[in-house]
C-alpha cells in the first residue's frame, strides 16, 4: 500500500519492516516521531530511556541478545551517547544495531548547529543518509542488513527537513529474522585494553570493505544530466538541486555519506567540466573530494551555516531565482514565549525580582531568559545548570552563594542532572538547585519520563520520587513549593539562599497543556479597578495585553492560575465565573 508518511515514521516503519524488536531512545526534536510511531507497532519493545547514552547501550544489548535493536536522538544527544558509540564499533554487533541521529540545520530547536557526520567519521562506523521518506524507510531496512554484514553498528543520519516534511512510501510485510544466539566471546566484548588491541585492525579493515562497498552502494548513483555542470549532493540538498537544475546538470546523488566512494567520484568528475558540491553545515564531502585531487566549487561560494532552499542554491550558482511576491505590511515579530499557565513563570518572576544569578538547562523553562522575565543568564547543555553553580559557587565563594540559583527541568534532571548534584553533595559547595517539576518531558511533545510514573504507551511504571532521591543523595535541606503561590517562593528561594549548605528546591506543577490538567474559569478585567500599571505585563504572559491603556485577558488563552492577580495591587484582575 502506498501512502505519504512524514519521513520519522516511515524510519518507523522500515525499523518494524525489518524485524526490530527493541527500540531505546531519549526525546530530541527532530528525532523524536520515530520512537513515538515505532511504540504503534505491538511487535517492537519501545522505551524512553533517562538519556542517550543509556539508549545506545540497551539497544547494544538487545543486539548482542540476538535481536534487531535501535535507539534514536538528535544530534546534541549524539554527543552524550559517544561513549558507547566509539567503544561497539570495536565490539560490533550480534544482531543488527541501528543509530538513528537527526540533525537541526538552521537550529529551530537546538543549542548548537553540529554535522553529525563527524561522529561517524570518527568512531568509524558506517552512516546512512535518507534524502526522503521513502528512502527513510528502505535505508533502515538497509541498514540492520548492513549491520549483520559488516559486523558493525549503522548510523541513519536524518535532519529537520527530512524527519518533518511527507513523501509517497509503499509499505511491505514485516520480516523478523531468527534469534541470533548468543555466544559468549570475550576477546569480541570485553573491551580491555588487551582485547581493543587486538580489535582496532578488524575496524581499519571493515573500513576499507566498507569504501569498497560504497563504490556500488545501491544509494549512491549518478543521474546523467544533459548540461557539463556535475553537482555531488546528499539528503535534501538533493532535493533543491533536482528542482533547480532538474536534468540540466549531472549528479551524483550520495545516501552513503561514510565511508565515501573514492573511484565513483572521481570517475563522475572526469564526465563533468564544472563540479560543485552541495551540501549542508560542513565540508565534509568537499574534503574527501580535494583529498582527491579534484578542483570542485562548495564552500567558497556557500554558506557553512543554516539551512539551504532551492532558491539560495540557485542565487550562488547564477541560475535566475524565481520573482516573488512580498506582503505589503511588516509583519509583527512573533518571539516564543512560555505558554499561558505555564508552571515555571512565577518561578522565574521571583528569581527576576530578587535579581538571582540563574544557571540555566535546556527546556521549554530555558524561555525564562527572554524579555520581559530576563531570568537566566547561561544555557550550555542538559545537566549542565547544577554541574556549573557548583563550578561558580567553588570560584565566587560568598560572593556569588547566596544570589546564585541553578535551575533544571525533571526529565532533563534525570537526564543527566544526578551526577551533577551528587558532584554538590559530594565536593560540598553553598549551592542551590531548583527543580522545575512540570511531570512531563514538554520541550519536545509530552513525552514520558521517570519521574512521571507511567511509560512509553501511558501505562503505569516505575516513578522515581525527587524528593526521597535528593535527600539519599545527601541533601538535608529539600523543599516543595507550589509555582503558582508567589509568596511562597519568593520565601523558600530567600531561605534556601540565606542557608549555609546545599539545598534543593522542587517547583512542582503539572505543564498547563497536559490534558488531564484541569484549570479555572479565565480571568476578567475590572475595566473601572485597572489604573494601567502594566504590573501584569511583566510576567510576559500571553494572555495578557493592553488596549486603550487597560489590561485585557484573551479569555482563550488564559487559564485562571491567578499568578498574575498576585502582582496586581488595585484588584483589577477578578476571577472568572465557573
Amino acid at each position: 500500500m502506498k501512502q505519504l508518511m512524514l519521513g520519522n515514521k516511515a524510519l518507523a516503519r522500515g525499523l518494524y519492516e525489518a524485524g526490530c524488536c527493541v527500540v531505546s531512545s531519549y526525546p530530541g526534536t527532530p528525532s523524536t516521531e520515530v520512537t513515538e510511531e515505532a511504540a504503534k507497532y505491538d511487535e517492537i519493545y519501545c522505551e524512553w530511556a533517562p538519556n542517550e547514552k543509556v539508549a545506545m547501550e540497551v539497544a547494544f544489548g538487545a543486539s548482542l541478545a540476538g535481536k534487531r535493536s535501535f535507539c534514536g536522538m538528535k544530534h546534541v544527544g549524539l554527543n552524550v551517547a559517544a561513549d558507547p558509540l566509539f567503544t561497539c564499533s570495536y565490539t560490533g554487533v550480534n544482531a543488527g544495531m541501528v543509530i538513528c541521529v537527526a540533525d537541526d540545520a538552521g537550529m529551530h530547536s537546538s543549542q548548537n548547529e553540529q554535522d553529525s557526520r563527524h561522529h561517524a567519521i570518527a568512531s568509524k562506523i558506517p552512516m546512512l543518509e535518507p534524502a526522503d521518506s521513502k528512502e527513510a524507510l528502505e535505508f533502515a531496512k538497509k541498514a540492520f542488513e548492513l549491520s549483520e554484514e559488516f559486523d558493525t553498528p549503522v548510523i541513519i543520519k536524518m535532519c529537520t527537513r527530512v524527519a518533518h516534511s511527507q513523501s509517497i512510501v509503499e509499505e511491505s510485510a514485516r520480516v523478523e529474522p531468527a534469534l541470533v544466539p548468543y555466544e559468549k566471546n570475550i576477546a569480541k566484548y570485553v573491551m580491555m585494553p588487551g582485547n581493543a588491541i587486538r580489535r582496532h585492525p578488524i575496524v581499519e579493515e571493515r573500513m576499507r570493505k566498507l569504501t569498497e562497498y560504497a563504490e556500488t552502494c545501491e544509494f549512491n548513483r549518478v543521474e546523467k544530466g544533459s548540461g557539463t555542470l556535475g553537482i555531488i549532493t546528499s539528503s535534501t540538498s538533493y532535493q533543491y538541486v533536482k528542482e533547480v537544475f532538474g536534468e540540466t546538470a549531472s549528479i551524483l546523488k550520495l545516501g552513503m555519506v561514510n565511508p565515501l566512494p573514492q573511484k565513483l567520484i572521481l570517475d563522475f568528475a572526469a564526465s563533468v567540466e564544472k563540479l560543485v558540491i552541495v551540501e549542508e553545515l560542513d565540508p565534509v564531502i568537499e574534503n574527501h573530494c580535494k583529498a582527491l585531487g579534484l578542483a570542485v566549487t562548495g564552500k567558497d561560494v556557500f554558506p557553512m551555516e543554516g539551512e539551504y532552499s532551492q532558491n539560495l542554491i540557485a542565487e550562488k550558482l547564477g541560475v535566475s531565482v524565481p520573482s516573488q511576491k512580498s506582503l505589503d505590511e511588516t509583519l509583527p515579530n512573533r518571539p516564543p514565549v512560555m505558554c499561558a499557565g505555564c508552571p515555571h513563570r512565577g518561578l522565574f518572576y521571583i528569581l527576576s525580582k530578587n535579581k538571582c544569578t540563574v544557571l540555566g538547562d535546556i527546556g521549554c523553562y530555558t524561555l525564562g531568559a527572554v524579555a520581559p522575565l530576563d531570568a537566566m543568564e547561561m544555557t550550555l547543555c542538559m545537566g549542565a545548570s547544577i554541574s556549573s553553580i557548583h563550578g561558580f559557587n567553588k570560584a565566587l565563594g560568598k560572593e556569588s552563594e547566596g544570589k546564585t540559583v541553578a535551575v533544571i527541568g525533571d526529565s532533563t534532571f534525570m537526564h543527566s542532572g544526578m551526577t551533577g548534584l551528587a558532584n554538590i553533595a559530594y565536593n560540598q559547595s553553598n549551592s542551590t538547585v531548583i527543580i522545575l517539576d512540570n511531570s512531563i518531558t514538554g520541550m519536545t511533545g509530552h513525552q514520558q519520563n521517570p519521574t512521571t510514573g507511567y511509560n512509553i504507551k501511558g501505562d503505569p511504571a516505575g516513578k522515581i520520587d525527587l524528593e526521597s532521591l535528593c535527600r539519599s543523595m545527601g541533601f538535608s535541606r529539600v523543599s516543595v513549593v507550589d509555582p503558582y503561590d508567589l509568596e511562597v517562593c519568593d520565601k523558600v528561594i530567600k531561605e534556601e539562599l540565606a542557608a549555609d549548605e546545599p539545598s534543593v528546591i522542587i517547583s512542582r506543577r503539572p505543564c498547563a497543556l497536559l490534558k488531564y490538567v484541569k484549570h479555572n474559569p479565565p480571568l476578567t478585567v475590572n475595566q473601572e479597578n485597572c489604573v494601567g500599571c502594566k504590573s501584569c505585563m511583566r510576567l510576559g504572559c500571553p494572555a495578557i495585553s493592553m488596549k486603550d491603556k487597560k489590561a485585557m485577558i484573551d479569555n482563550t488563552l488564559c487559564v485562571g492560575c491567578n499568578v498574575c492577580r498576585q502582582l496586581c495591587k488595585f484588584d483589577a484582575l477578578q476571577p472568572g465565573e465557573v
